[in-house]
């Protein structure tokens, strides 16, 4: 069991040990240091980052809504040695804590960095640790980190909100693991990083085994003998450069608070990196957030009553479970209560493992959202079905596929994706739909399809979306609020027609009702401006999303471009930079030239304007919308210019 010390007075900080050694060629040999506490002189702070009064590395601004920090070693590492990596090698050991204001906020971690670059282009906030871009476009090739993910991200293929990650140049991990450590008996201990706790990791890179070894600990435990994670590639030498700089870099985007710390830090590029000093750690809690901090008594008085509390809790609920519960029949494919009122219904799992032949590789058809998808045949009737296999083991994974069941179960409509029922068989959990053979809209615009959606094809799918958005939000007794509206939610059937798929997100309100949220859910680029000041959702808010798409489908351009020039701004400021200059059309796919005439683009394009106007009161409802595309409505006022002055009143449009 680790002790925690609280910290007597401030001056006791002025006795932790700082020691820093360079060898004289330390470019082309050896390097090692050891930080038992930090000063501004010692690294190469950058962004948001700075130093805390207990000498730690404070990465994150939690007054700003995005933030992105990053601490370097001042010096790179000289990595290549005759154009090989084989002789390189580090050992390093540091401690962290990751400590929310409020725990059910969105978490966002830490990363541990090697790169060529303090600053790597097109780095996002938020869940990219402020060093990659969108999964959408390459990132900077020469990178590698070690993730400590306190949030769980299913469009990066991620199944828990609490793991330990390596990445290769690229925010989807190369390998993961739940955060933990395997003690002396060889059993494995899981560890909550984001609790504010004082965590110590200790990192192995082997150039001539290619491998990284990853251990944690409660900082002050003695190291486990057994690496939490050993990842073993031979293709980790193509992520390396001459030169690297290696450190810390973390992000977020949200009002949501997370503090992100290292508090002491060791590497040596030749043998074991120095211990480090655990016995006068600062201790972090939420009470810093309010400026009155704990007292030791006050500490013990709480932890006292909360065990006794636990303990009457699971004296209580062993009273309930041996001698009061309900005996429950043992059939497992009993219906639930509200199955016997509402479509979809359960289906067998054998029929679905026959359906997906044992759920084989080969039947493999995509990995987002927050699970598998598989293709597969049900027995009987030969439907073509896609099975979509839920990551059961997080709370949250059970939340978003009720919420799926619920919404997308009661809804029908021709221009939706159609759920025929669902399986749950212990805690697997699967959804299943019809399948759709030509997968989703941004496959045909975006990247090199072999043919790109023509013209007419890409208006139809814009129509079918607005009729699926108009019913959901008007046209079944309840409004449903989508609320990840975008092109790759978007599938297409075999007469290429679209259906406005994936409601893991999706919510439903009585009509009137004001929505609440407590947290901001979607996609960076698609998200109503609004939602940062509130984010709360609303019927405009997937209006806006909605004006994303269609500018995306009449540009062929994706809402965020981090290859473009740090100064071409995104993809809705750009199409109304041309609309100011009288030049709209110029937006328009140049891969669909000679397809539209220029009335019908122009209109095309003041529709997205309109939709992503950033007054969500002047934006158009779908039923407007829907009109227009139809032909029974005239255009409505697009989004305003950008103003030249406070007295500017911005152009409109002709309708």
């Amino acid at each position: 069991m680790t002790t925690l010390h609280m910290i007597s007075a401030p001056w006791l900080l002025l006795l932790l040990p700082l020691s820093l050694s360079l060898s004289p060629n330390s470019a082309a040999s050896a390097t090692n240091f050891l930080f038992n506490g930090f000063s501004t002189k010692d690294l190469s702070l950058l962004n948001d980052t700075r130093i805390d009064r207990h000498r730690s590395i404070l990465l994150t601004d939690d007054s700003n809504y995005y933030s992105i920090g990053r601490a370097f070693f001042p010096n790179p590492l000289p990595i290549k040695s005759s154009n090989s990596t084989s002789s390189f090698y580090f050992s390093t050991t540091f401690i962290f804590s990751i400590l929310p204001r409020i725990t059910r906020s969105p978490g966002f971690g830490l990363a541990f960095v090697l790169s060529a670059s303090t600053n790597p282009p097109g780095a996002l906030p938020g869940q990219y640790f402020g060093l990659f871009p969108n999964t959408n476009t390459d990132a900077f090739e020469d990178l590698i980190a070690i993730e400590f993910d306190t949030g769980r991200n299913p469009e990066f293929d991620e199944t828990d909100d609490n793991h330990i990650g390596v990445d290769l140049a690229s925010i989807i991990s190369a390998n993961s693991t739940p955060a933990g450590f395997w003690n002396s008996s060889n059993l494995f201990e899981p560890i909550a990083m984001r609790t504010g706790h004082n965590i110590q990791a200790w990192i192995e890179f082997d150039g001539l085994k290619q491998e990284i070894n990853i251990t944690i600990a409660p900082a002050g435990n003695r190291r486990p003998s057994r690496p939490l994670l050993s990842f073993k590639d031979d293709s980790i030498a193509q992520y390396f450069s001459d030169e690297m700089y290696i450190g810390f870099s973390a992000s977020k985007v949200s009002d949501a608070a997370e503090r992100q710390r290292v508090l002491a830090w060791s590497l040596d590029t030749e043998g074991v990196a120095r211990a480090l000093d655990t016995s006068n750690l600062p201790i972090y809690s939420v009470s810093e957030f309010t400026s009155l901090p704990l007292s030791q008594a006050a500490i013990a008085g709480i932890a006292s009553a909360c065990v006794i509390a636990f303990l009457c809790l699971v004296a209580g609920i062993g009273y309930w479970w041996f001698f009061r519960r309900p005996k429950m029949p043992e059939a497992e494919e009993e219906a639930e209560e509200w199955e016997v009122e509402y479509w979809p219904h359960r289906i067998a799992y054998e029929d679905l493992l026959q359906a997906t032949d044992g759920f084989a590789k080969e039947g493999l058809i995509g990995s987002g959202g927050f699970g598998k998808v598989y293709k597969g045949v049900l027995p009987g009737s030969g439907a073509e079905v896609a099975v979509k296999c839920v990551n059961h083991d997080s709370k949250q994974g059970m939340r978003e596929f009720l919420a799926e069941i619920w919404s997308v179960g009661r809804l029908q409509h021709r221009r939706l994706l159609q759920l025929r029922g669902w399986c749950r068989r212990a805690d697997q959990l699967m959804l299943v739909y019809d399948f759709l053979p030509n997968g989703s809209l941004d496959r045909h615009i975006f990247g090199s399809p072999e043919k790109p959606l023509s013209w007419s094809g890409r208006r139809q799918v814009i129509a079918d979306v607005a009729e699926g958005l108009l019913y959901l939000h008007e046209g079944w007794e309840q409004q449903v609020l989508h609320r990840d509206v975008k092109s790759s939610n978007v599938l297409l059937d075999t007469d290429m027609r679209g259906r406005l798929g994936d409601f893991g997100l999706a919510r439903l309100y009585q009509h009137g009702q004001t929505a609440q949220a407590t947290r901001v859910v979607g996609t960076l680029g698609y998200l109503a401006p609004e939602l940062a000041r509130a984010p709360a959702p609303t019927a405009a808010s997937d209006v806006y999303s909605f004006g994303v798409v269609v500018l995306e489908v009449a540009s062929g351009r994706r809402p965020i471009e981090t290859w473009r020039p740090a100064d071409e701004p995104v993809l809705v400021d750009w199409v109304r930079g041309l609309y100011t200059e009288g030049k709209l059309v110029e937006a328009a796919d140049s891969r669909i030239a000679g397809e539209y005439g220029n009335e019908e683009m122009d209109m095309f394009l003041k529709l997205g304007l309109a939709c992503c106007h950033p007054d969500p009161k002047e934006r158009p409802s779908m039923r407007q919308v829907v009109g227009i595309l139809f032909c029974t409505a005239v255009a409505p006022v697009a989004a305003p210019v950008t103003k030249t002055s406070s007295d500017d009143k911005p152009d409109q449009p002709e309708p």
